[in-house]
């Protein structure tokens, strides 16, 4: 009898040690955001972590019914907490301040101590673009510091141009006059001299549309990376092949477009093809980038059919992106699709809360937009932004050799990180000023917190801004003397240390038609784009009066340039048309 009841006591002693319990949880930031590769740590554990999964849960065995939990996460607080295992955990991390900057709306552009105000724009069923509030004339004595931020995105001139081919209106928020900017080539001989600096060029001239007022133009050229010294690239092509894209000028023009990137890759490039369109697949595990036929096969062989699950198909670009990391190389997820996700997250608010997650992963990113009816510009702008990319838009071949081919160290390797621009006038001067294009998103305007973000700027960008300004009527007592002082700041990408550069731009108006012709064609675009935008600015102006300045601008062996001519010929024809007469009209 004894020994039997040693043997019970000895059963009950032990059983707390084998006995199990299931310690299961979610993970969520102030924002009610799940968040996924927590690490977790269970004291009774020891130093072996747990990571919480895709939709921010967890589940792991604990051997004791309490225990201390320890959460860590790269750009939040750490969490340390008792916790009942038996019961279900919600835990909430703490964002650090560097981190909460991220999700504040971010302005293309701002006026020290000004708030804007908010019009209206139209659009077009079917696609969608960011609500845009264009930028009004400011008063220099009281607001003489104004910025805006730099950034290599194009897609505006190719929607115009898409629009303008079939002979439709464009919206009005479909038009960027900076992204126009962007498209052209602005680089003088001086530019291709290799630097570790930006270069800046100033001119004042006449203004064509307001005999009264100025333009005053800022030309800031990116350093210019050596081939030889371009990093080794660790590239995710993250390509939408959903029924939608089964169309001549979305899916097989992608083709044409990856197969001409894949020309310029090298043996110390690494590539991946993941695909989404009914499922989530990878087309090529990590490959080679000397393996050019096998990658080419690879892209070759994708059929578009299914829906479109396109916030998994980015999860998973990420994570393969991750394993394949290259310290101190060019890490890009390079989306390409119509943008039209129906599966998963899929609201703009939705992704950008995704995307935000993955910035930090050091992995850009770069979107190219195809197609056309359900085009969905705005969710494309809002993922490359949040991803500290990129984005253009494909309509055909032509455009993929000038964005993949002509200028792929511009499109895919980064010289600089959050690059913006500060410009302080002096009043004496200016009277007033007004910043044409980098109009800002009016759900950005009306958010108190929102603070300028500056982009990402390629190996070699020549970028352009345009300042329309209301000299002061004594202005002619300052020629030659400075009258705008610059601020250029940007962040290195490989080492993210932040350098500053200062410029000053001198007063010395001379006439917009004796002014460098590149100078010329830079008002030509502006004009062009004020006008397809119904600009209260621009006044007893015509798209004949543009076409007649772009005559004396033009580089005439310049493809892109006479093509800008031809699309002023065509907008025109779809804003002007002439009417028919009938057959009793003599």
């Amino acid at each position: 009898m004894k020994k039997l009841i040693c043997v019970l006591l000895f059963c009950f002693a032990i059983t707390p040690l084998y006995s199990q319990y299931y310690l299961r949880g979610e993970i969520k930031d102030e924002r009610g955001r799940l968040l996924e590769g927590v690490r977790i740590n269970l004291s009774s554990r020891g130093q072996f972590p747990f990571y919480s999964g895709n939709g921010g849960t967890f589940g792991i065995s604990a051997v004791s019914p309490f225990d201390t939990v320890t959460l860590t996460l790269d750009g939040y607080e750490v969490l340390k907490v008792f916790v009942d295992n038996k019961k279900f955990q919600s835990f909430r991390l703490k964002m650090l301040p560097s981190t909460l900057h991220l999700y504040t709306r971010k302005l293309s552009s701002a006026t020290t101590n000004l708030k804007a105000e908010v019009t209206n724009s139209f659009s077009v069923p079917g696609e969608s673009y960011s609500n845009l509030v264009e930028n009004a004339f400011i008063d220099a004595d009281k607001y003489p510091e104004t910025g805006f931020a730099m950034n290599i995105n194009k897609a505006s001139y190719s929607n115009i141009r898409r629009f303008l081919s079939n002979e439709m209106f464009v919206p009005t928020d479909a038009i960027r006059i900076e992204e126009m900017l962007n498209y052209f080539n602005f680089t003088k001989p001086e530019d291709k001299v290799l630097s570790d600096t930006f270069n800046c060029r100033s001119k004042l001239t006449s203004c064509p549309w307001n005999t009264d007022n100025r333009l005053f133009f800022l030309n800031i050229a990116a350093p210019k990376l050596h081939l030889d010294s371009i990093p080794a690239s660790n590239l995710v092509f993250l390509i939408d092949i959903s029924g939608s894209m089964d169309k001549p000028n979305r899916l097989p023009l992608l083709q044409s477009a990856f197969k001409l990137l894949v020309e310029n890759l090298r043996e110390k490039d690494t590539i991946t093809v993941v695909t989404y369109g009914g499922g989530v697949g990878i087309a090529l595990p990590p490959t080679g980038g000397n393996n050019k036929q096998k990658i080419k096969d690879a892209i070759d062989s994708l059929i578009a059919s299914g829906d479109t699950p396109g916030e998994g198909a980015i999860r998973i670009a990420y994570t393969l992106a991750k394993k394949t990391f290259i310290p101190s190389g060019n890490n890009r997820v390079i989306l390409a699709t119509d943008g039209d996700f129906n599966i998963g997250q899929t609201s703009e608010k939705e992704l950008e809360d995704m995307i935000i997650g993955f910035r930090q992963t050091g992995i850009y990113l770069t979107c190219l937009g195809v197609g056309m009816g359900n085009y969905k510009d705005s969710k494309l702008e809002t993922l490359s932004k949040k991803g500290n990319g990129n984005f253009a838009y494909i309509d055909n071949l032509q455009e993929a050799q000038k964005v993949l081919v002509t200028e792929f160290t511009q499109t895919l390797y980064a010289v600089a990180n959050n690059a913006y621009l500060k410009i302080s006038f002096d009043d004496k001067a200016v009277k007033q000023y007004r910043l044409i294009g980098f109009d800002n998103k009016k759900n950005a305007i009306e958010d108190s917190t929102s603070e300028l973000e500056g982009g990402e700027i390629g190996s070699g960008h020549s970028m352009m801004a345009i300042f329309e300004i209301v000299p002061n009527r004594n202005d002619s007592l300052l020629r030659k003397k400075p009258f705008a002082n610059i601020l250029l700041q940007y962040k290195i990408p490989a080492t993210n240390n932040a350098i500053k550069q200062n410029f000053t731009a001198f007063y010395q108006p001379e006439n917009l038609e004796v002014a460098d012709s590149g100078y010329r064609f830079a008002a030509t675009v502006a004009m062009f784009g004020l006008l397809l935008k119904q600009s209260a600015y621009i006044k007893n102006y015509s798209l004949e009066d543009v076409l007649t300045l772009a005559k004396t601008s033009i580089n005439p062996i310049n493809f892109h340039q006479k093509e800008f001519m031809a699309l002023i010929e065509k907008a025109i024809k779809v804003y002007k048309p002439v009417k028919k007469k009938k057959k009793n009209d003599k």
